[in-house]
């Protein structure tokens, strides 16, 4: 029998007095707090258009973000509509830091902002194709590749949105791999310091794991990335994928079943966070939600990528459209896909704001932008036009499969 936690009530009537009151403690951003890199007239918030919501706006209208909506979430090379794909994971993680962000009286348009963008420079097939973009990156460059550094990139390089530093990183430091009982903001001041944190990101391992968000809309995020993914992810890998068995995720402290799991989280969320200057768990739902987390690890996402057979595929698959791509760059050959798809796309969808021309960059970052913004199906085809003879072919899980399978069974009998 599925149970849901509610507010405590000392909690909940000081929400609704709040809200009745209009007596808001100082907790969430000031939209006035907001930097930029650059003093625009037009990014500067007004009565009807908040500060933040340009950040939302221009995440939304970015055209990578269209891409989300064909990029694995955890579940590559399997044709059903119902398994959940990283746009629909952005808006869960929205929703849900609304949902905390509400109560706890923060800045909900900053909170959407991260939100949108907090996958935007995701790869195709998921974390396992980060993995093989960072071991590529890595062997030809000695840097380092991360998604959510690249969303960075993506909203602040490839796209010079003017974003806001609050925004960026709170993208920055999303990290939803990674939980911490208590997430306190680390203060960020300026540009100047972001930049230097970011490049060290590219260098060391280390710095990227460390990074924390320096508002506390950040922090709502990075805690919602972590309870969007863990309940929903169980619930593909059992009624949608046929991976796991739900006797597998009996008996959890906070909840079996997706709708237990955000209501617990998020209930013990605004209860262990009102009112602090920091957001985070009690001890015991921390600790569940540690063990819950490495449960899905051990029976779905590895189970996952092995199951998609993606090492013997796509990472080689990969590795090809690289070396092919850079050596395409270094000659200039105008014809192949990394300038009729990439870099003439990237130019021609945005104003010259660039103090150094895109296709200047560094011929592997190029690439590496390439490659990221990829969704799945589209690397897929990338692959069969440059290499139509190749025997590296990947195979999907069909809508019929197990009709057909069934189908043919019959038939010996």
């Amino acid at each position: 029998m599925p149970k849901y936690e509610e507010v405590k009530k000392e909690i909940a009537d000081q929400i609704e007095k709040a809200k009745r009151e209009h007596c808001y403690p100082g907790t969430a951003f000031p939209d006035s707090g907001a930097i930029r890199r650059r003093d625009v007239a037009r990014d500067r918030g007004s009565v009807w258009r908040p500060t933040f919501v340009h950040d939302v706006d221009k995440i939304m209208h970015c055209p990578y973000y269209n891409r989300y909506s064909d990029k694995t979430q955890v579940f590559s090379l399997t044709k059903n509509d119902d398994i959940t794909r990283r746009a629909l994971h952005v808006q869960l993680v929205s929703r849900i830091s609304r949902t905390i962000g509400a109560a706890l009286h923060l800045n909900l348009d900053l909170i959407e902002a991260i939100s949108l963008g907090h996958d935007i420079g995701h790869t195709p097939f998921g974390h396992t194709g980060e993995h093989y973009l960072d071991g590529l990156y890595n062997a030809y460059t000695g840097r380092h590749f991360y998604h959510n550094i690249h969303s960075v990139r993506v909203l602040d390089g490839i796209f010079p949105y003017n974003i806001s530093l609050q925004t960026l990183n709170g993208i920055a430091a999303h990290n939803g791999e990674i939980e911490v009982e208590e997430y306190h903001p680390v203060p960020l001041s300026s540009f100047e310091e972001f930049d230097k944190m970011i490049e060290r990101c590219y260098c060391d391992p280390a710095a990227a794991s460390e990074l924390m968000p320096c508002t506390l809309e950040g922090s709502v995020v990075r805690l919602a990335d972590i309870i969007a993914y863990l309940g929903k992810d169980r619930q593909d890998a059992i009624i949608r994928a046929k991976l796991a068995d739900e006797s597998m995720f009996m008996n959890e402290e906070i909840g079996s079943i997706n709708s237990e799991i955000i209501n617990n989280l998020v209930v013990n969320v605004i209860e262990s966070s009102y009112g602090k200057p920091y957001i985070g768990l009690d001890a015991k739902h921390f600790k569940a939600l540690s063990k819950s987390k490495m449960d899905n690890y051990a029976r779905i996402y590895n189970r996952a990528a092995a199951l998609a057979h993606l090492d013997t595929t796509v990472k080689p698959m990969m590795a090809e459209i690289y070396g092919q791509m850079l050596d395409d760059l270094k000659n200039g050959v105008k014809s192949s896909p990394i300038f009729t798809h990439h870099i003439d796309y990237v130019n021609a969808v945005y104003y010259k704001k660039r103090k150094v021309p895109y296709e200047n960059s560094e011929p592997n970052q190029i690439v590496v932008d390439y490659i990221a913004s990829m969704t799945d199906n589209y690397f897929i085809e990338l692959h069969n036009y440059l290499f139509p003879e190749s025997d590296l072919k990947v195979e999907y899980a069909g809508y019929f499969d197990e009709e057909l399978r069934a189908r043919e069974e019959k038939k010996n009998v």
